[in-house]
C-alpha cells in the first residue's frame, strides 16, 4: 500500500512523543585488584558508577564506549557483558537502566577534573568513598553474588 510506511512512521512517532522511554547505561569496571571505577558529578551529589543516556540514533554498546571514555578516558578493550536491566523509577515512570560488567580496559591517563566530572577513582569494595550512592552500593553487592537482582535502581 502506497501510505502504509508514511502512516506507520507517523503513528510511531506520536507514541515516542506520548509515551518516551528513556534508557540510560552503566559500566562496571573493576581493575586487575578489584577496585570499582567510580565518578564525582559537578552538577548532582554522589559517587556512581560512569554512564548516561543512549543518544538517538547510538546502540547501548556505544553509548557506553562514548560515556566511559568521557567521563574516565577508559577504553574498553573487550566488549562489555549485560549484567543487568533496571527500571529507574527515580528518574521517571519511563527510565530504564542497562548495567554492563566490563573486562579488559585501558587508561592512558587519569581523568582530570572538567565541568562535568568533579573527581574519579578506583576504590576498594570495601573502602568506597562517602557519599556512594545507595544504588551503587546495591548494584556491587549483586554484582558480587552476595544479594539477588532487584530490577528497580
Amino acid at each position: 500500500m502506497l501510505f502504509e510506511k508514511p502512516l506507520i512512521r507517523l503513528l510511531h512517532g506520536v507514541h515516542l512523543v506520548a509515551r518516551p522511554v528513556t534508557l540510560g547505561v552503566r559500566a562496571a569496571i573493576f581493575d586487575p585488584d578489584g577496585r570499582i571505577f567510580l565518578v564525582r558529578h559537578t552538577y548532582v551529589s554522589g559517587w556512581y558508577m560512569p554512564g548516561g543516556g543512549v543518544e538517538p540514533g547510538e546502540t547501548a554498546i556505544e553509548a557506553l564506549t562514548r560515556e566511559v571514555f568521557e567521563e574516565g578516558n577508559i577504553e574498553l578493550d573487550a566488549p562489555p557483558a549485560l549484567f543487568s536491566v533496571f527500571f529507574n523509577r527515580n528518574a521517571s515512570n519511563r527510565d530504564h537502566v542497562l548495567l554492563y560488567r566490563c573486562g579488559a580496559f585501558s587508561q592512558a591517563v587519569d581523568k582530570k577534573p572538567d565541568a562535568e566530572i568533579a573527581e574519579t577513582g578506583f576504590f576498594a569494595p570495601d573502602a568506597l568513598p562517602p557519599g556512594t550512592t545507595d544504588a551503587t552500593h546495591r548494584r556491587l553487592a549483586e554484582l558480587r553474588g552476595e544479594a539477588e537482582t532487584d530490577h528497580y535502581w
